[in-house]
C-alpha cells in the first residue's frame, strides 16, 4: 500500500508541478535567450515583452499547480518548491536590471540560470520513486533535460555575438563548463535508460542538426570566439531544441504511463491480496470461533470440576478429618472426569494429582494431629494422676499438722499443686479430650470463682464483688472454674503488680455472667477483634502458636459448652474479659435450696478448703463476723501504754493463724454427721 501511494504521489505530482514546471522551464530558456539579445542591442523589443508575458503566465501556472497537488508536496519537496517559488520573485528585478543595462550580459544569464538550477532540484524531489526501476529511469531521464538546459545555455551565450566578436574570457570559460557538463550529463543518462527509452535519443544524436551541433560547440571552445556563420547556427539549434524538446516531453510521458500502470498493478496485488486476506481473516474467525465454543466449553466442565473440588470435595474431608472420621483416600480422591483436548485432560490430571496430594498431606496432618494429642492425653492423665496423689498427701499432712510455719509451707505446695494441675487439664482441653473432675449436684457460681481464683497464682490480688445467687450443672462446673481461672490468671499477668483484678457477676435474662476487670494497659481494637474471633472460633491447635494457649484453652471450653466469652476495654483502662454462661446449664439458687442442705454442693475437700482460705469478704453459713474488742468495757479498749504494748503481729503471722483456725473449723465440720437445718 505504500509503494502504491508513492507511485500514485508521483502520479499525481506529474500532472500538476510536473508538466507546469516542465512549460516554466521551456519559458525561462526562451526569456533567457532574448534577455541576452536585449543585453547587445540595448533595446526592449515587443518579441522580449510578449515573451515575459508568457513567462509570467507559466509562473501563475506553476504556483497554482503547486496549490492543487496539496498533500502531495511533502516535507521533502516542500523546501525546494518554496525555494523556486523565492527565486521566481526575483524575476522582476532582474529584468529591471537588463533593461536599465545595469547589467551585463553574463550575470543577466546567471540570473536566470539561478532560478533554473531551482527548478531542476524541484524535479530532483519529483523523480522519487518506490519502484527500483522507475526511479532509475525517471533520474535518467533527469540527467537528459538537464543536459538539454545547457545547451539552451550555450546558446543564449552566444547570441547577439556579431561581427566576429570574441568571447570574453569568463564567457569562453562559462561556454567551456557549459559543454563538459552537457557531454557529461548525456553520458550518464543514456547508460542508465533501458532501450525503449534510450533508442530515440540515440537517433536524435545521429541526426545532422546534433551533429552540426557538436561541431560548432567544439569549434567555439577551440577558437573562444562565436561561429562565422551565427545563421547556421541558430537554424541548427532551433531544430535541435524543438527535437530535445518534443523527446524529453514524451520520454517524460512514457515514464508516468510507466508509473501509473505500477500504480495500477500494485493496486491490483493489493485487491487480490486484501481479498484473500479478508477470506483468510474470515475463515481464521469462524475456526476461531468454533475451536473457542468449544474450548469454552472444555473449560466451563472442568472449571466446574475444579470448584466442586476447591468448594465441596476437599473442605468435607478436611472437615470429616477434624472430627475424628477415617477418609479412604482412593475412594476419596476420585479422579476428574473431563473430555476434551490433550490439554485440558492434561489439567484435569493435574489437578487430581493435587487433590490426591492434598487429602493426602490432610490425612496426614489428621494422623498427626491425634498422634499429638493421644500424646498430650497420656501426659496429661499420667500427670493429673501424680498430682491427685500429691494433692491427698498433702491434705494429711496438712491435717496431722499443727505448726503455723508448717502449714504455710504446706499450702504453697498445696496451692503450686493445684496450679499443676490446672495446666495439666489445659493438655487434656488441647487433646479434645474432657477433664475428669465433675460433680452429679449444681455448683453455685460463687464456689466456682472461689475454686477458680484458688487456682491462680496472684491470688491476694483478686477481689470479688457482688454475686448473685446462682448455680450452674455440675457436669460445666470443673471446665467453667476452669475457664474463669485462665482468664482471672491472663488479668494478673497483664497488669501492674499493685492493682487489683476484680470478679462480679449478675444474673442475666441469657443466662449468668461473670465479669473479669483488671487495670492494665489494655489492647488495641485491632487485637480485641483479632482475640474475640478467636474466642468465638477456635482455629485448630498449632504446635508453633504456643504465646495464646491460655486463650485456646478458654476458647475450646467455651464452645464445648456454648459459653460466650468477649474482651473488651474496660473504663479504667484495662480488659474486661465477660463470661456468660447460657440459660441452659444455670439453676436458680432457690431450687438448689429445695433440693436439700445447706443450699450449696458438695464440692470435694480440697477445692473447699482452699476456696475457704481465700475468701476475704461474706460469712460461712450465717456465721457471724468477729469484730475485734467488740465485747470488752469501754476502759480496756484504751491501748496500753508505748512501752507495754507488745509488738504487733506481721501479716504472714496474722495469716497463718486465721487459716490454722480455718482448717480447724473445716475439720470439725467434715467429721461431724450431716444433719438437716
Amino acid at each position: 500500500m505504500g509503494d502504491a501511494q508513492s507511485l500514485l504521489r508521483a502520479n499525481t505530482l506529474y500532472s500538476t508541478i510536473g508538466v507546469t514546471s516542465m512549460d516554466l522551464g521551456t519559458q525561462l530558456q526562451a526569456e533567457r535567450v532574448r534577455s541576452a539579445e536585449t543585453v547587445t542591442t540595448r533595446q526592449l523589443s515587443d518579441v522580449v515583452r510578449a515573451q515575459r508575458a508568457r513567462t509570467d503566465r507559466s509562473v501563475a501556472e506553476f504556483r497554482k499547480a503547486v496549490t492543487e497537488a496539496g498533500g502531495a508536496v511533502d516535507g521533502t519537496l516542500r523546501r525546494p518548491v518554496q525555494a523556486l517559488d523565492k527565486a521566481l520573485d526575483n524575476l522582476t528585478a532582474i529584468r529591471a536590471n537588463i533593461d536599465n543595462g545595469s547589467a551585463s550580459r553574463l550575470s543577466g544569464l546567471n540570473a536566470y540560470n539561478r532560478i533554473l538550477d531551482a527548478l531542476f532540484a524541484v524535479y530532483d524531489h519529483i523523480v522519487t520513486l518506490p519502484d527500483l526501476k522507475l526511479s532509475q529511469q525517471a533520474s535518467s531521464l533527469q540527467a537528459m533535460g538537464h543536459a538539454r538546459e545547457y545547451i539552451s545555455r550555450e546558446n543564449a551565450l552566444l547570441v547577439g555575438k556579431r561581427g566576429g566578436r570574441r568571447l570574453t574570457e569568463a564567457e569562453a570559460t562559462a561556454f567551456t563548463e557549459y559543454a563538459a557538463s552537457r557531454k557529461f550529463l548525456y553520458s550518464r543518462g543514456l547508460a542508465g535508460l533501458d532501450v525503449a527509452l534510450r533508442r530515440p535519443y540515440e537517433q536524435v544524436f545521429a541526426t545532422e542538426p546534433y551533429l552540426t551541433f557538436v561541431s560548432l560547440e567544439d569549434r567555439v571552445i577551440k577558437t573562444g570566439a562565436p561561429p562565422q556563420n551565427m545563421t547556421a547556427w541558430h537554424e541548427t539549434m532551433d531544430r535541435l531544441a524543438s527535437r530535445l524538446d518534443d523527446l524529453n516531453a514524451s520520454s517524460t510521458a512514457i515514464l508516468a504511463d510507466r508509473a501509473s500502470s505500477a500504480a495500477a498493478s500494485t493496486l491490483a496485488r493489493i485487491s487480490v491480496a486484501g481479498g484473500l486476506g479478508l477470506i483468510a481473516v474470515l475463515a481464521s474467525i469462524i475456526i476461531s470461533v468454533r475451536f473457542g465454543r468449544r474450548l469454552a466449553g472444555e473449560l466451563a466442565g472442568l472449571r466446574a470440576a475444579a470448584v466442586e473440588l476447591a468448594q465441596q470435595r476437599l473442605p468435607s474431608i478436611v472437615a470429616r478429618l477434624r472430627k475424628g472420621e477415617d477418609v479412604d483416600v482412593r475412594k476419596e480422591a476420585k479422579p476428574i472426569k473431563v473430555s476434551g483436548s490433550a490439554e485440558i485432560t492434561d489439567v484435569a490430571g493435574a489437578f487430581g494429582s493435587v487433590q490426591r496430594t492434598a487429602v493426602d498431606a490432610a490425612v496426614g496432618q489428621a494422623a498427626l494431629r491425634r498422634g499429638i494429642g493421644q500424646v498430650f492425653l497420656n501426659l496429661a492423665r499420667r500427670k493429673q494422676g501424680l498430682l491427685h496423689r500429691q494433692l491427698a498427701l498433702l491434705d494429711g499432712m496438712q491435717r496431722r499438722t499443727h505448726d503455723p510455719d508448717r502449714l504455710e509451707e504446706l499450702f504453697r505446695l498445696d496451692h503450686l499443686t493445684t496450679r499443676m494441675r490446672r495446666h495439666a487439664e489445659s493438655l487434656i482441653v488441647l487433646s479434645g479430650a474432657a477433664p475428669g473432675r465433675a460433680w452429679r449436684k449444681p455448683v453455685p457460681v460463687i464456689d466456682i470463682v472461689r475454686a477458680a481464683i484458688a487456682e491462680v497464682e496472684d491470688y491476694t490480688r483478686v477481689s470479688v464483688e457482688t454475686m448473685p445467687a446462682g448455680a450452674v450443672e455440675g457436669t460445666v462446673a470443673a471446665d467453667l472454674t476452669h475457664l474463669v481461672a485462665e482468664l482471672i490468671e491472663n488479668a494478673t499477668i497483664y497488669s501492674p503488680p499493685d492493682t487489683t483484678v476484680q470478679v462480679r457477676g449478675d444474673l442475666v435474662s441469657n443466662g449468668y455472667a461473670i465479669e473479669v476487670e483488671d487495670r492494665g494497659l489494655g489492647l488495641s481494637p485491632t487485637d480485641y477483634a483479632r482475640y474475640n474471633a478467636l474466642l468465638s472460633k477456635p482455629p485448630e491447635f498449632d504446635l508453633a502458636d504456643s504465646d495464646r494457649l491460655g486463650l485456646l484453652v478458654v476458647a475450646t471450653l467455651a464452645q464445648r459448652h456454648g459459653i460466650n466469652v468477649l474482651l473488651r476495654r474496660s473504663p479504667f483502662g484495662g480488659t474486661t474479659a465477660i463470661v456468660l454462661v447460657p440459660r441452659s446449664v444455670v439453676t436458680e439458687q432457690s431450687a438448689l435450696e429445695a433440693a436439700g442442705g445447706d443450699g450449696k454442693a458438695e464440692l470435694p475437700s480440697r477445692t473447699r478448703k482452699k476456696a475457704l482460705a481465700v475468701v476475704t469478704s461474706g460469712t460461712h453459713n450465717g456465721l457471724p463476723r468477729r469484730v475485734r474488742q467488740a465485747s470488752l468495757a469501754p476502759q480496756l479498749k484504751q491501748p496500753p501504754p508505748e512501752q507495754e504494748r507488745q509488738a504487733e503481729r506481721s501479716p504472714d503471722e496474722v495469716r497463718d493463724l486465721f487459716s490454722a483456725f480455718q482448717r480447724g473449723t473445716q475439720r470439725a465440720r467434715e467429721e461431724a454427721p450431716e444433719e438437716g437445718p
